[in-house]
């Protein structure tokens, strides 16, 4: 059984623990705020961009292009796959890994785009196959590396390496709710937008044709798709990380209050004894002093 010592030790150490998860609670609801705000800033562009290509695709509904296809073509799948580039954010890393590995089984010949560095280095420890001069981060999400990851699998789909591309990123409802979602980036399907068809729509001449425009509005649409689910994704992060911070300061308290009970009847315990101790002294000493003083009057009485 430990001592007062040991478990005053283990309460100054669950107590040092407990600063570390409220200070890491603090940050990641400052990051959340943020991201969320970051989130509302961009959603505009992203629902303007949806609200053109739903007008395009009203006005010819006949439309034909490379990027817009009800099935993919046969061959190569990427799936652009975001996960957080450290720990303690509770299932947050655990489910996009577990659905990383449902869609390679689904479909054996793919090709990962990894983001964040818990991801990467599954990979890289359990063998499994991805591109690995593919290094971008997860945290502080911005739209140039969005536009970055964007032109280099825009490229690899225009070559014809990739058939299909998707992208595996987390959805954060709402604070308690979290959706793993894997949406097909390229091709395009149009069903995607028709809840983002302008009310009152008209149809245009556009010049040049509307093929034209689709092939230039694609790559901004990505760019701008990917930045979405960068920043959903972080907010995701964030999320998490605050509830599990949250569930470990409750934890850390749980244990502190049940230390310091078991400390306090340790100590209640050395006190009690502590007083039946001097309690029994002085109770075997005033009857030494009785005995003395009997065998004194014993021997006064004899005189």
């Amino acid at each position: 059984m430990p001592g007062m010592k040991e478990i005053k030790n283990r309460i100054n150490s669950v107590s040092d623990t407990q600063k570390i998860t409220n200070a890491m609670y603090m940050i990641a609801s400052t990051k959340l705020r943020k991201a969320k705000q970051d989130m509302d800033n961009t959603r505009p562009y992203f629902e303007s961009l949806r609200s053109e290509i739903a007008r395009i695709l009203y006005t010819d509904k006949d439309l034909k292009s490379r990027y817009l296809k009800e099935k993919p073509e046969t061959g190569t799948y990427g799936y652009l796959v975001i996960t957080a580039d450290k720990g303690l954010a509770g299932p947050y890393n655990h489910n996009m890994i577990k659905k990383m590995l449902e869609l390679t089984k689904e479909h054996e010949d793919n090709k990962l785009f990894v983001i964040g560095e818990v991801g990467r280095r599954y990979c890289e420890v359990h063998g499994i196959p991805h591109e690995e001069n593919f290094r971008y981060s997860a945290k502080k999400p911005s739209f140039r590396r969005a536009d970055e990851i964007g032109k280099i699998v825009f490229d690899r789909f225009d070559k014809g390496e990739l058939a299909a591309l998707y992208i595996v990123y987390t959805d954060i409802k709402n604070s308690v709710t979290e959706v793993v979602r894997c949406d097909r980036l390229l091709p395009f399907k149009k069903e995607l937008i028709e809840d983002s068809m302008p009310e009152n729509t008209c149809e245009f001449e556009f010049i040049p044709s509307p093929a034209e425009m689709i092939d230039r509005i694609m790559p901004e649409y990505l760019t701008g798709y990917i930045f979405s689910a960068l920043v959903d994704s972080y907010c995701a992060e964030e999320n998490a990380r605050m509830m599990a911070m949250d569930a470990a300061n409750t934890n850390a308290e749980e244990i502190r209050q049940e230390l310091m009970l078991e400390y306090n009847h340790l100590r209640q315990n050395a006190i009690t004894q502590e007083i039946t101790e001097v309690a029994a002294g002085a109770k075997a000493k005033r009857r030494k002093m009785e005995r003395e003083i009997l065998k004194k009057k014993k021997k006064e009485s004899v005189v």
